[in-house]
């Protein structure tokens, strides 16, 4: 067989999970070659560039917060249940504080201050804050509360603050990148991955490759709030890709690593495996179309967990709607408001068939329009401003209830029993913290449609969390036999992982750090092992 190159490392998608295996792999001796189908970054990129991270990390103690491992183990376990063994989730909370200090070594910036209020993401005064379910009810009683979103320093969504510098670090250190290249199918002999068959535009006309690349930025974002214009966007880019691309073989000697992002771009894959999540949007890049688990299960790999998905329903900020109750088309409240966004819209999946409707007075009301422009980046606004158009009034509960379409009984019932409980000091019946209780007395009331559907001015972002079942010591793909596939590795949101039961923000992200950094890591041994016991070759003939 000929082969184009030869790498001892190929990393099939260059986002924080290829970037992290990447490094890991040249640090190591290896020599390493990253693919993407466009020019790096993919969902990594478009994130909030959160990363989660506990346990005492010297920017937590920088910003005067006490954690311990024992505290964010007792959380996580709850929270990631048996989404990987307990042993791999104390190794990964161990090295949590390491992990901070890598990142920042490699160039990304972080800072220690701390958000003094809730919310779904902090403002550009803000890089440390509570964001997962830390101190809502049923997890504050577990373990001490503490702050561990760490967010990557950066105006906007920051992913690019998380990304950019492991991306140029990586290559500083002699990764060779090979961008706008799409891995079309494994190369196996003997039952081992040994390279990968793709198309790359490498060799077309430069003005061919500046209109792929521009095409492919738009397509990421504003693409992912705009579907209609992804579409088309991304005819245009297959059009280029059938004309200029070229066939290439990459061989990989210690192995094949695929960290190509999820499959929520994949209508198709939704549908079959996660028919219940529909009326979101893509939370992701069109790469996020399940190839790199569909190329993993092509060599045979076992797949786990690829319906559970995360949509994210926010109700904060303003963080005064953290005294809002949420409820379902009977009027009967779904779940503790105070919990991370992405637990309230699993909860409106699983148990109200995604409707939702936030009830505030007009008390609340006034509180959250205030905190606006303090608590606010330009998308949570939008998010807001949403919300406010779909509201309804009404001057009774029942009045509220009836404009809404949901039962006025079940809803004047459900009022009562919060505010029962509020003004005697009685525990929440959804187990939501005191601090967070407030109780509905004054009309106006309004009803504001959160429900997870087709709604660009309240959109509900989503991103599948299941994939390739991996070894958890080496992150080896496994078979439906339990057996490691050899030369073939997964990473990120390609693979069953940290967060593929439940997700909080920068848990997937930290996940993709670990998860690349042991699988590069392994590769690169599999290869230092192989040239040591092979013997010396004096061929002058190529591959």
């Amino acid at each position: 067989m000929t082969w184009d190159t030869s790498v001892d490392v190929l990393v099939v998608g260059f986002g924080v999970a290829g970037a992290s295996a990447a490094l890991e792999a040249v640090a190591a001796g290896s020599s390493v070659m990253a693919i993407d189908r466009a020019l790096g970054g993919g969902a990594s990129t478009i994130s909030g560039g959160i990363f989660y991270a506990g346990g005492g990390t010297a920017i937590q103690k920088e910003a005067g917060i006490e954690d311990t491992p024992e505290a964010m183990l007792a959380y996580l376990n709850r929270e990631v249940g048996d989404a990987v063994t307990p042993q791999t989730l104390r190794r990964f909370v161990e090295e949590s504080p390491a992990t901070i200090d890598w990142l920042r070594g490699h160039g990304v910036p972080f800072e220690a201050s701390l958000c003094p209020y809730k919310t779904s993401y902090p403002s550009n005064k803000h890089y440390l804050y509570f964001s997962g379910s830390e101190s809502a009810g049923g997890f504050r009683d577990i373990a001490k509360p503490a702050p561990r979103g760490h967010r990557a320093k950066g105006r906007g969504t920051s992913g690019k603050m998380l990304y950019g510098p492991l991306a140029k670090s990586a290559q500083a250190k002699g990764v060779r990148f090979l961008g706008q290249t799409r891995a079309d199918r494994l190369i196996i002999e003997d039952g081992r991955v040994i390279g990968v068959e793709a198309l790359t535009l490498r060799d077309a006309p430069a003005g061919v490759r500046r209109r792929h690349a521009a095409l492919s930025s738009i397509s990421a974002k504003p693409g992912v709030y705009a579907p209609q214009l992804r579409s088309i966007v991304d005819a245009q880019i297959s059009k280029i890709e059938k004309k200029y691309a070229k066939k290439i073989r990459i061989k990989a000697r210690g192995g094949v690593i695929l960290s190509a992002g999820g499959f929520v771009s994949n209508r198709e894959m939704m549908r079959t495996h996660a028919p219940a999540y529909k009326g979101g949007i893509p939370l992701g890049t069109s790469g996020d179309d399940g190839k790199g688990i569909n190329l993993g299960i092509e060599a045979g790999g076992a797949t786990d967990k690829l319906g559970n998905v995360s949509a994210w329903r926010f109700i904060v900020p303003p963080s005064a709607f953290l005294g809002s109750i949420l409820v379902g088309e009977s009027g009967t409240r779904i779940v503790d408001e105070s919990r991370y966004g992405a637990a309230l819209g699993q909860a409106m999946v699983e148990k109200s068939n995604g409707i939702g409707w936030l009830l505030a007075d007009s008390d609340l009301v006034r509180e959250a329009k205030a905190q606006i422009p303090d608590q606010s980046m330009w998308f949570q606004r939008v998010q807001t401003a949403g919300m406010m158009r779909t509201a309804v009034h009404g001057n009774t509960i029942a009045e509220v209830a009836h404009k809404a379409g949901i039962d006025a009984a079940g809803l004047y019932e459900t009022v009562d029993a919060h505010n029962t409980a509020a003004a005697n000091g009685q525990s929440d019946p959804m187990g939501k913290p005191s601090d967070f209780i407030r109780p509905i007395l004054n009309a106006p009331f309004t009803l504001y449609d959160v429900s997870i559907k087709p709604n660009m001015m309240n959109p509900c972002p989503m991103l599948t969390l299941g994939g390739l079942v991996v070894d958890e010591s080496t992150g080896l793909v496994k078979n439906e036999a339990g057996e490691p596939i050899l030369g073939l590795y997964a990473a990120g949101r390609t693979a069953v992982g940290i967060c593929s039961n439940s997700y909080v923000s920068g848990l997937s992200l930290a996940d993709c750090v670990f998860s690349g950094r042991r699988a590069g890591l392994h590769a690169a041994t599999v290869t230092a092992m192989a040239r040591f016991s092979s013997p010396p070759s004096f061929s002058s003939s190529r591959e």
